[in-house]
């Protein structure tokens, strides 16, 4: 055998478990799914849900099962990926993590915050590794989904979950590459549809949301690839909520105010209380 011939033999050899990783990744994430079906509960005509963590707990070998096919994913995999098969996995990866988050402390626990703000921060603490390094929530969202320029996409606050009441909920199934731009809309439409979280004051002509158009506002006037009514870059909160006026208010004068920006915007106070279905 030639050199040339032996030296295509050693690289081709070295790819080979590359390409098997590759192939064999579950990119419909069907371990996730099956456990989310078993586990989360929609409540208020599906506008939200809760998690039988109790029931997690007794399913936590088949949650480690599916945490360790991610954290095998080597970063040259990742980036041989579509984005949207990039985004679905680090969506599934923040939610799955954050779960075995908490079932590390149940039932002893009434919310994320009780691993504490400085020292246990449950969002900054290196708890799991991902892409080949020690990784932390706030690392999925705010250094990776949110990166300037890597994937845009605002809509992604509302399938991250973070195991609170106030928190956008935590969907029934996983996000799959394939489905994942009708994933994102029934989330976003889910949450702003969710009158205790999104909703229009009349009295006040105000519109009451969340503090995650507060606490991410840049994220909703960058110009990403959304559209509003008249086919223009969304570049505020005001034109994302123009775009979904009928799921915040009920009559079409109110409906008005919000489309012509005449409606101020007010903050509600965020929940965390462990989204917990009670037996």
């Amino acid at each position: 055998m030639s050199s040339m011939n032996k030296l295509l033999s050693i690289l081709l050899l070295a790819l080979l478990p590359l390409t098997a990783n590759a192939q064999s990744f579950d990119h419909d994430h069907k371990a996730w799914s099956a456990l989310l079906k078993k586990h989360v509960v929609l409540i208020d005509n599906g506008k939200a849900s809760q998690v039988r963590y109790s029931g997690f707990i007794q399913d936590r070998n088949e949650l480690k099962a599916y945490l360790g096919t991610l954290s095998k994913v080597t970063p040259a995999e990742f980036s041989a990926w579509s984005k949207a098969q990039q985004m679905a996995f680090l969506i599934n990866a923040y939610n799955a993590f954050t779960v075995e988050k908490i079932l590390s402390r149940y039932p002893g626990i009434k919310s994320i915050w009780d691993f504490g703000k400085i020292f246990g921060n449950p969002f900054k603490d290196k708890f799991f590794s991902l892409l080949g390094r020690e990784f932390s929530l706030d690392m999925i969202e705010h250094e990776t989904l949110r990166k300037p320029g890597a994937y845009d996409e605002p809509r992604v606050h509302f399938a991250v979950n973070c195991a609170s009441t106030g928190c956008p909920m935590l969907r029934e199934e996983a996000y799959v590459a394939a489905r994942l731009d009708v994933q994102l809309e029934e989330q976003t439409k889910r949450f702003l549809s969710d009158r205790s979280r999104n909703r229009y004051n009349a009295q006040d002509n105000a519109l009451e949301v969340s503090e995650i158009f507060k606490w991410f506002a840049t994220d909703w006037s960058s110009g990403y690839r959304g559209l509003d009514a008249k086919g223009t870059p969304m570049q505020s909160r005001e034109q994302f909520f123009a775009r979904y006026t009928a799921l915040l208010a009920d009559n079409p004068a109110q409906q008005q105010a919000i489309t012509e920006r005449k409606a101020a915007i007010r903050h509600l106070d965020y929940d965390w209380t462990l989204n917990d279905a009670k037996k």
